[in-house]
């Protein structure tokens, strides 16, 4: 069911920001690629998980997008580095 929940986020990401075309353009890759991990389920790439959440305010989320990766984890390590040394 995993390729469900992918199909369901990258689908309400582009109806959302419009279009693949334009889902594509925002993330730097062909519409092709969009239609690839639409129509196919597979994980969107991880380096592209936090451009479709911050586009999409939130609506859809990484973990939506892509279940392999530890998001939790990648989230709490990104705080750890952001505070400056004592």
């Amino acid at each position: 069911m995993t390729t469900d929940v992918i199909t369901d986020a990258i689908t309400k990401a582009i109806q959302m920001v419009g279009s693949m075309r334009i889902l594509g353009a925002h993330l730097g890759v062909t519409k092709g690629a969009v239609s690839h991990w639409k129509n196919s389920g597979t994980p969107v790439p991880a380096e592209h998980c936090p451009k479709i959440e911050k586009l999409t305010e939130r609506a859809v989320k990484c973990e939506q997008l892509n279940p392999n990766i530890d998001w939790e984890y990648i989230r709490s390590t990104k705080n750890e580095d952001s505070h400056e040394p004592a």
